[in-house]
This record gives C-alpha cells, structure tokens and sequence, in this order.
C-alpha cells in the first residue's frame, strides 16, 4: 500500500488507504465525516420542509436509517413494490414509490400486510395501474393510497414545433388531466389519493454550470409553480378534500422546490454521496462521500498501471460522463479506448505518481447508489478508521432494481 505520513494531515487518499488496509478489493466505503456534512447541507437547503431519501441513491439500508433518525428527514421514496415492503418490515413507516409498478406479486404482499398497506404509497399515472392497485386492494379488503405523478417537464413552442425539456415520465400534465385521474382514482373505493408528485429533472438533475442551462431552469421554475399550483387546486376541487402530499424537488433543486407554492415536502438521495454527476451545481457545495478502492495488479509499461476490476458504469446515456472517475492519487485518467473494464482497468499514470502493485487507487461513481449494487458490504469510515460494516441492499438479498 501507499505509504502514509502521520506528522501532517492525511490526504483523502491516505486516510482510505489507511482504514481500509487489510481488506481486499474491490472496496466500497462511505466517508461518515463527509455524509454527515451532506445530510445537515440538504435539511439547510429544504428551509423547514421534510426531506424524503430517495433509496435507489443510497441502496443500504443502516445509512438510510441513520439519515433519517436526523431531525428534517421524514420517509423514504422507494423505487420498487418489494422493496418498499421490504422497508416497512424493518421499521420504515412512511413509504412512497417513485415509480408505478405493475408488480403484482408485491402489490399483493402489500395490500395483505396491513402495516405495509398503511404505510406505503403508491405511484400512478394511469388507469391501468389503478386497476392493478384496486384489484389488490379488493382481494385483501384493504384501502390503499395512490399519488399521481404529474410531468415536471418544459414544453417550448408550440404544436409540432415544441421542444420536450426534461425527462420523459409521466403522461399526466395539465389540472385537468391531473383531477380526472384523481376522480377515477377515489371511484374504485377501495382507493384514496394522497397526493401527487412533480420531479423537475431538468432543474434537479442538470449542473448549472453554463448560461443556457441557467437559462432553462429559470423557466421551468416559473412554469412549473403556476402549473403545479393549478394542478393542486384542481385535484383538491374534484375530491372535494386539500391534499397531504405535494412531493417535488431533488438534489439539484431542493431549495427552490422548497420554496415553492404548495410543495409539502422535498425529496433528496443522491446529495448525500454526492456522485460525480454533481459536480457542476453551484447551488451547493459538493463533498464526495462514497468511494470505490481498487487495487494495481498490473505495469503493462511507462506512465501505465492497470487495477482490478472497475466495470461500474453508470445509467443513462453512454457517454463519458457515466464512467467512474479514479481520483486518488491525483492525476490518474482513463485509457479512452478501454474506459472502465469489468475485469481490469488500464490507467494513465503522471509522471509524478509512483504506483506500484499492491498499491490502492481510489474512484468516485457517476451516480450515487448504483455502485452498490455491486457489493455486499460498505465500509463506514470516520477519520482513517472503519467505524462500522454494514450490508448494503445486495448483501440483505434485496435486488429488486
């Protein structure tokens, strides 16, 4: 390993190197230090509004425990029917998924369990998924509750001309769309609307880094707060009751979904590892906290060193953005022709970089908790010491994503 000075402060790199020697790679650790500074930054940024965890940016289960044992946090959004039950089994009493599903095997677990049935809500846009979610709810004799997810999206221009701004999710966009849906939702009986949701992508998950993208941001800030406004009152008026929930924001957004007319709450996952991905945000200060050690195995020649493992590539488009990112020792770059191998990962080596076999390298992931997936295990590091090792979702047997 990299040897470490003790007369001066530890680098980053030296203070992982030193927590974790002993233990083989491929590593993954947390640095506990940096999550907690990240937890207290999001509550901050929410100004008084309950944060939500989204746990596909987190994936273990203990951290998403210990963030929400934090005064400002409340609930999780899950991103799956049977994990979401599988949460409310270890103590989570407020769920809501992100997304519909048309898993009817969990929905039925859910709809029979009724301390799930209580706690979880369900995401829909669309009849279909209402007949799946009334059907559970009639077999089981249960009432199980639904948000709406509502597209978050900037539309400019207009008819064949209009230019789609944002991601592509949700069918359902204007109040009336929104409170028929609302209104066919609470016929089935056996079902009740506790809210909606609005996940402005292109203002959550784009760094402001450039003038134009300030530009879009800005108007779909002011788009969306008339729309989403509308779109509460309506949905309030067809049911004739106001709504619990009125869920929006993510990391890149928090403060200004905060802040916005008829918002309830704010959901947030990804800020507390902070993934490369978010590194282009000026809205709030960026401490990496998840990191991934692997190990040189390989000097296939000069200014070269090749690592083991290393095939984490993120979702989303294929481009290099989605790579992860060897960032310790300093100056390490990818090979462009090979990027990150399942098995191997060849890397450019500074001049100043003495790397040796043995030595450890460490990477930070594109995205927050999809690295996860790949472990068993991650290590909670405070200072240069484990603090503890806990399961991550993969090491409880949950892969549902």
């Amino acid at each position: 390993m990299i040897a470490v000075t003790t007369a001066r402060a530890r680098t980053l790199g030296e203070r992982l190197d030193a927590a974790t020697t002993g233990l083989p790679a491929p590593v993954v650790v947390v640095d506990a230090d940096a999550l907690d500074a990240n937890a207290a930054d999001l509550v901050r940024r929410a100004g008084g509004k309950p944060v939500r965890v989204a746990s596909k940016s987190v994936r273990v289960r203990s951290v998403l425990e210990q963030v929400l044992a934090l005064p400002g946090f409340a609930g999780v959004m899950a991103y799956a029917a049977a994990e979401a039950h599988w949460l409310v089994g270890h103590g989570v009493r407020d769920v809501l998924l992100g997304y519909p599903t048309v898993d009817t095997t969990a929905i039925d677990a859910v709809a029979a369990d009724p301390t799930a049935a209580a706690a979880v809500t369900f995401m829909v846009d669309d009849t279909a998924q209402v007949d799946l979610l009334a059907a559970a709810a009639g077999r089981y004799r249960r009432r199980l509750r639904v948000c709406l997810d509502v597209d978050a999206s900037l539309r400019v221009g207009r008819g064949p001309l209009t230019v789609h701004l944002g991601v592509r999710r949700s069918p359902l966009r204007t109040p009336e769309d929104v409170a028929a849906l609302a209104v066919a939702v609470e016929q089935r009986g056996s079902l009740e609307v506790r809210g909606v949701m609005f996940y402005e992508a292109q203002v959550a998950g784009l760094p402001d880094t450039s003038p134009g993208v300030r530009l879009v941001k800005a108007a779909s800030v002011r788009e969306l707060a008339r729309r989403r406004t509308d779109v509460v009152d309506a949905v309030a008026a067809a049911l004739g009751h106001p709504l619990e929930l009125v869920n929006a924001g993510g990391t890149g957004s928090l403060e200004v979904s905060a802040a916005a007319p008829r918002v309830t709450e704010v959901t947030a996952g990804s800020g507390l590892f902070v993934p490369t991905l978010f590194d282009g945000y000026r809205a709030f200060d960026a401490r990496p906290a998840a990191y991934v050690g692997l190990d040189v195995v390989r000097l296939p020649g000069a200014g070269w060193a090749t690592v083991f493992g290393g095939g984490y590539v993120a979702s989303g488009p294929a481009t290099p953005s989605r790579l992860p990112r060897p960032v310790w020792p300093a100056g390490l770059r990818l090979a462009p022709r090979e990027g990150a191998g399942e098995v191997q990962t060849p890397l450019r080596v500074p001049a100043r970089a003495d790397l040796r076999i043995g030595d450890r390298v460490w990477f930070r992931h594109a995205k927050a908790g999809e690295v996860m997936e790949r472990f068993t295990h991650v290590h909670l590091v405070r200072g240069d010491q484990v603090e503890a090792t806990v399961p991550t979702y993969r090491g409880e047997g949950v892969c549902v994503g």
